[in-house]
């Protein structure tokens, strides 16, 4: 498996076709799924079947992600910075009284400010699609932005940014992920004649 910017792609060959736009490479090995996957493609040909049912599986995962406010491995993201939530609090207005203090619908917008989430796009965004020919599954984002959030991201190597970006992993298998998918397979292979 390999992560391509904001892109996860399970290959039996590891081979690499990004889904948009950015070309960061993180290479993730899975013998086990690897093997499995390969004696998939051995037996029918195209896999095309288990990478789809591979594919909606990591959509579940993803947004169990974005719900859990955590990364694959089960770290919590990084809290929203005190510029995100100023931003979040001053778009709609109200969310100050006339003295200046946190009016009482600010604190409520403030108590329910998810981290990576504002208009839902990026959550929403969450795509698979199978590639070299239905021998490979890939889920990502075409938000360009989703990769700022995956792999973070500094004013010193982004000037346009208002401040340091951390990184907030969305994409990736947690070992549970590694074992569904070595079910997937199994189940794949078993109903196959």
């Amino acid at each position: 498996m390999q992560v391509l910017g904001a892109l996860d792609q399970i290959s039996p060959t590891g081979s690499r076709t990004p889904m948009a736009g950015v070309n960061l490479t993180i290479t993730v090995d899975d013998a086990a799924v690897r093997t499995a996957l390969g004696a998939l493609i051995a037996k029918v040909g195209k896999p095309a079947a288990a990478l789809r049912d591979i594919g909606e599986y990591l959509l579940l995962a993803t947004d169990r992600r974005f719900r859990a406010q955590a990364a694959p491995d089960g770290t919590p993201w990084a809290p929203n910075s005190d510029v995100t939530l100023l931003r979040h609090l001053n778009r709609g207005g109200k969310g100050f009284k006339k003295n200046g203090s946190l009016s009482a619908r600010g604190a409520k917008r403030l108590g329910s400010k998810r981290i990576l989430r504002d208009s839902g796009l990026l959550q929403g965004s969450i795509r698979y699609q199978l590639e070299a020919g239905g021998a490979a599954v890939a889920i990502g984002t075409n938000r360009i932005y989703g990769a700022m959030q995956q792999f973070g991201g500094t004013r010193a190597q982004w000037p346009h940014l208002w401040g340091d970006i951390p990184a907030r992993r969305f994409l990736g298998l947690a070992a549970a992920d590694r074992e569904e998918i070595r079910a997937i397979l199994r189940r794949h292979l078993n109903r196959t004649p």
